[in-house]
C-alpha cells in the first residue's frame, strides 16, 4: 500500500478513539443492566415480547428476535460490560487483528441489539452515533499495527455529519437560531439541566448570543476544516472540543458530547495530541490483509452515505435517522426547535381512600429531572436517565407518551420494586398509594433576589392535570 494509506502520526489518535469509544460503551451497557428490564423487560412498561412479536428481525436486528428472557438481557449486558472494561484497559493492543477486530464486532452486535428492540426509550441519536462508531473502531487494528488512514477520515466524516448536521437543522429551523436569541432559552428549557445551568441561564443576553454565535460556527465552518490538512484540521478539532466541553458544563445530553469529543481526536495529529497525553508510541506493523478489509469497508460507508449525506442537503432534512437496519451510516442533529417555557409532570399520590379538596398528596421526586423547587438540578452525563428523559418530552405532549405512561402509573400504584428503584424518592414505602395523578407545572429558573430569599432553583405555576386521579381497578 502507498504511504498515504497508514497514518503514521494518528497513533496517540487511534489510542484515544478506542480506549474513549470503550468507556462510552462501558456505561452504556451500565445503564443498560440497571434500566433495560423496568423499561423494557418482560414485565417492562414497553415489553420486548410484544415488540419483537410484530417487527420482523430484517427491520430491527437482535439477538432477542430468538429469545429474550430479563436474564439474557443481563447476560447480554454483562457480556458488554466485560468487553467494554477490556477495551478500556487497553487489553486488545497486545492481540492480533481477527481477535481485536472480533471484539469490536461482538461488542457492537451486543449493543445493536438492545438498541433495536429499545423503542421510545432508545430513540435517541446518540445510540445510533455510539453504534456507527463503534463499527469503525473495529477496523482501527491494534497498538502494534499501522494506523489505517481511511478509517480516520470515516471518522471525521461521523464527525462531520454530527456536527454539520446539527447545525444545518438549526439554521432550517427556529428563528431564535438565525436571531441569536435560543441560549437565553434553551439552559433553562433543555431536557435535563445540570448544576451549572442555572448560571448559564442567568448569564447577560449578549453572552447567550456570544453562545449561538460560537455554536454557528462549531457546527457549520469547524466541521468543513476538518478535510483540510494539518494545522487547520487541528484547528477544527479544538474547536468542537472546546464547544462540546461548553455543553458538557451547561447540561445532561448523556454520551452524546463525550463521543463527539473522542471523535475529534481523529482530527488531530500526533504533534498535537502528545502536547495533551505525552504517551512513547510503540513501533507498527503493515498487515496486508487488513489493509484489503479497510478497503472493502471504505466502500461500504461510502455507498451507505449516499442518503445520509442527500439527507443533509435536503429542505426536509431528518433529525437522528437511520437508513439502514444495522445503523452503520446515520444522520444526526439536535434541538431544530427550543421550547420558550419549561412545563413539568408532577406524580402524586394518596393514601386517601375519598378524593376531596383536603386530600393530602405527596410527590414522587425522580433522580434528574427537576420536581422539587428546592433541589439543584444535578449532574448525570455522561450516564443517561432514560425515564427522566421521555417525562420531558411527555410534558411536552401526551402525544409522545400514550404507550408508556399508563403502564407506569400503574407500577407505581402496586408499589412495583424494580420500576421505583428508576426513582429518586418514594413516599409511600410503607404501602402502595390508593390514588395517583400527574399534575402540569411551568417552572422557571429562579432570578437571583428569588435565589437568595427562598433558596430555591425553581420556581413553579402550575396549569393544571395532566391525568386525573387514577387507582387500580379492583
Amino acid at each position: 500500500m502507498p504511504d498515504w494509506f497508514h497514518a503514521s502520526d494518528s497513533w496517540i489518535a487511534r489510542l484515544v478513539l478506542q480506549r474513549g469509544l470503550g468507556l462510552a460503551y462501558l456505561i452504556a451497557f451500565l445503564v443498560a443492566l440497571e434500566q433495560f428490564r423496568p423499561l423494557l423487560g418482560e414485565r417492562g412498561l414497553l415489553p420486548v415480547p410484544r415488540f419483537i412479536a410484530r417487527v420482523r428481525f430484517l427491520d430491527a436486528p437482535s439477538l432477542f428476535h430468538f429469545r429474550y428472557s430479563d436474564r439474557l438481557l443481563v447476560v447480554v449486558a454483562l457480556a458488554g460490560i466485560l468487553l467494554s472494561l477490556t477495551i478500556v484497559l487497553g487489553l486488545p493492543d497486545a492481540w492480533p487483528v481477527p481477535l481485536t477486530m472480533a471484539a469490536w464486532l461482538v461488542l457492537w452486535a451486543l449493543y445493536l441489539s438492545i438498541v433495536n428492540v429499545g423503542q421510545t426509550f432508545y430513540a435517541f441519536g446518540w445510540e445510533s452515533l455510539l453504534l456507527e462508531a463503534g463499527f469503525l473502531a473495529a477496523f482501527l487494528g491494534p497498538a502494534w499495527s499501522a494506523v489505517p488512514a481511511p478509517i480516520l477520515w470515516l471518522f471525521r466524516w461521523l464527525l462531520f455529519r454530527v456536527e454539520f448536521g446539527a447545525g444545518l437543522i438549526k439554521m432550517r429551523g427556529d428563528p431564535c437560531w438565525r436571531d441569536l436569541t435560543c441560549l437565553a432559552y434553551h439552559h433553562e428549557t433543555q431536557p435535563m439541566p445540570n448544576p451549572l445551568s442555572w448560571y448559564f441561564h442567568r448569564l447577560p443576553r449578549p453572552l447567550h448570543r456570544l453562545e449561538v454565535l460560537g455554536s454557528h460556527f462549531a457546527q457549520l465552518v469547524a466541521p468543513l476544516l476538518l478535510f483540510f490538512p494539518q494545522p487547520i484540521a487541528s484547528f477544527a478539532g479544538l474547536v468542537i472540543v472546546i464547544t462540546q466541553a461548553w455543553l458538557v458544563l451547561s447540561g445532561n445530553f448523556s454520551w452524546l458530547n463525550f463521543v463527539t469529543i473522542v471523535l475529534a481526536a481523529s482530527a488531530f495529529d500526533d504533534a498535537a495530541l502528545a502536547r495533551v497525553l505525552p504517551l512513547e508510541r510503540a513501533g507498527t506493523t503493515v498487515v496486508v490483509w487488513q489493509d484489503g478489509l479497510v478497503i472493502a469497508i471504505t466502500a461500504l460507508v461510502v455507498v451507505f452515505s449516499y442518503r445520509p449525506a442527500r439527507n443533509l442537503f435536503s429542505r426536509e432534512q431528518l433529525m437522528n435517522a437511520s437508513f439502514d437496519p444495522l445503523r452503520l451510516v446515520n444522520t444526526y442533529g439536535a434541538f431544530g426547535s427550543i421550547t420558550r417555557e419549561r412545563y413539568e409532570i408532577v406524580l402524586e399520590g394518596t393514601h386517601d381512600e375519598r378524593l376531596t379538596s383536603d386530600t393530602k398528596w405527596r410527590e414522587y421526586e425522580f433522580r434528574g429531572k427537576p420536581t422539587d423547587p428546592k433541589r439543584r438540578p444535578s449532574q448525570w452525563a455522561p450516564y443517561h436517565l432514560r425515564l427522566d428523559w421521555l417525562m420531558w418530552f411527555a410534558a411536552l405532549s401526551p402525544r409522545y407518551a400514550p404507550k408508556w405512561f399508563p403502564p407506569f402509573v400503574e407500577k407505581l400504584l402496586e408499589n412495583d420494586p424494580a420500576t421505583l428503584r428508576l426513582l429518586r424518592h418514594n413516599p409511600f414505602a410503607d404501602r402502595p398509594p390508593r390514588a395517583i395523578r400527574a399534575v402540569l407545572y411551568r417552572y422557571r429558573f429562579t432570578t437571583w433576589k428569588e435565589r437568595r430569599d427562598t433558596g430555591a432553583w425553581w420556581t413553579r405555576t402550575r396549569l393544571g392535570d395532566y391525568l386525573p386521579p387514577m387507582a387500580l381497578s379492583v
